[in-house]
């Protein structure tokens, strides 16, 4: 197998590493993240198990019989989307998603990406994609990118696919974006642009804003499509719990935490990281 370089996305001064989920029936949640996505079993602990592909912890989860199911309209996730390394991989799962009668929700070209959507069996959203060579995207002059929500030919992408066994999510595989349901996209950006340092790389949706460091499309979404005026999440929620934020750039985590720090956001050493809450207290991990 030849090793494939880091998805574009990883590249930047900063990237989602890691999502966290907390879940009331752990056999079936986990199961389906194996069974239908392809993740393999890294680590159990005493309250749940990590998840990833060849090693590289993706997705954690955590039951308590205690939590709640967290109502559509609270704040937390609206999907957490695993970026596939090339579009080949994509057709990949496309097929083998369609042979395992995996229920999907929506498709869409996005410009800069192909998605497609799903949710796990609690309702946690999933986009499933790969993007197109950052050499295409098309910028404004202001530094956003040209994004659109058109028609995404499944079939085409289903009959692109390789005839060969399916072994799971492919090597290089990775969360390429995380995607908050919030109460107020002015306050999300107050927080994720003003105060973390992401930039705003498309603002023309509706109740929607996209943020990203080093010029990717998005490693951040934040929509009040379902969740205008929410407040902050109860603890004992289902869904989201955290998420991390890994940092190639020492400075970029540096001046975070010191901005942090100015507006007096609590924030805590934990694991050679910074952990905080955002304003809706979704957990966030910032980590070098």
């Amino acid at each position: 197998m030849t090793e494939t370089a880091p998805s574009y996305a990883l590249t930047r001064p900063a990237y989602v590493g890691q999502s966290h989920l907390i879940v009331t029936d752990l056999t079936l949640v986990s199961g389906f993240y194996q069974n239908m996505l392809g993740l393999k079993v890294i680590e159990k602990t005493a309250s749940g198990e990590v998840l990833g592909v060849a090693g590289q912890p993706l997705l954690t989860l955590t039951t308590d019989r205690a939590a709640k199911r967290a109502p559509q309209t609270a704040a937390g996730l609206f999907h957490t989307a695993f970026l596939m390394p090339n579009r080949v991989e994509l057709a990949r799962w496309l097929r083998h998603a369609a042979h395992n009668g995996v229920a999907l929700e929506g498709a869409s070209d996005h410009i800069v990406s192909e998605a497609i959507y799903l949710s796990d069996p609690e309702g946690n959203g999933i986009e499933i994609y790969a993007d197109r060579p950052h050499e295409q995207w098309k910028f404004h002059s202001d530094g956003t990118v040209e994004m659109a929500t058109l028609r995404l030919d499944l079939q085409k992408l289903y009959e692109s696919a390789p005839q060969d066994r399916w072994d799971g999510m492919a090597e290089g595989s990775a969360i390429g974006h995380i995607h908050l349901q919030v109460g107020d996209v002015a306050e999300a950006n107050a927080f994720y642009r003003d105060v973390l340092g992401m930039n705003v790389m498309a603002a023309r949706y509706p109740g929607a804003t996209f943020l990203a460091t080093g010029g990717y499309h998005h490693h951040l979404g934040a929509n009040t499509w379902n969740s205008r005026g929410a407040g902050i999440r109860s603890k004992d929620m289902t869904g989201l719990s955290d998420y991390t934020l890994r940092f190639n750039d020492q400075d970029a985590l540096d001046k975070a935490v010191a901005a942090l720090d100015m507006h007096e956001i609590k924030t805590e050493k934990r694991d050679g990281g910074i952990s905080l809450r955002d304003p809706w207290g979704i957990g966030l991990n910032l980590i070098a």
